[in-house]
């Protein structure tokens, strides 16, 4: 039986677990105080959040089999709450500039339902565009539209104006 205490850590991820998007499993072993923080503050301006847990503890709160095998070393959960990409990326920064950082697995989470997501996966899932990039691209796409209706209704005055000011020019 878990003490109070470890009960209480079970009771926090599993809240955790259902407010985030995505999760990563990832080994902080070569990283120092200096590394956590800066990592901890890119995570957390991106609405993420790192915690560090036993592993039999995050074993019992998601009490899926296929995670036991990453569930070694020193392991902390990153929670991307905002969306599923926005912590990720800012994970695989941090490891592509640092080298420090080991993600071992992802658990995707929708309606209640957990995926399991291999490092692969979560590398590829760390370059799709986030919500706010989607957004951008959505808000661009129904401008381009406008813009052009625009060009070609200025386009007849536009090229008038030219053909009066090339006679002027002639004269």
């Amino acid at each position: 039986m878990p003490s109070k205490y470890n009960q209480q850590q079970i009771e926090l991820i599993k809240n955790k677990l259902n407010q985030a998007k995505s999760v990563v499993i990832d080994d902080y072993s070569g990283t120092n105080a200096d590394d956590q923080v800066k990592l901890r503050s890119m995570i957390k301006k991106d609405q993420g959040e790192m915690l560090v847990a036993k592993s039999t503890l995050i074993n019992l709160a998601v009490s899926d089999p296929s995670l036991e095998e990453s569930l070694t070393g020193m392991n902390a959960l990153v929670f991307s709450y905002q969306d599923a990409v926005s912590a990720l990326k800012e994970i695989f920064e941090f490891k592509d500039e640092e080298e420090k950082l080991e993600v071992k697995q992802g658990i995707m989470l929708e309606d209640g339902k957990i995926k399991i997501l291999s490092a692969d996966e979560v590398e590829q899932l760390s370059k799709l565009p986030g919500k706010d990039e989607l957004m951008v691209m959505m808000i661009q796409r129904l401008q381009g539209p406008a813009y052009g209706l625009v060009n070609v209704l200025n386009a007849g005055p536009r090229n008038l104006v030219y053909a009066l000011q090339a006679i002027a020019d002639k004269n």
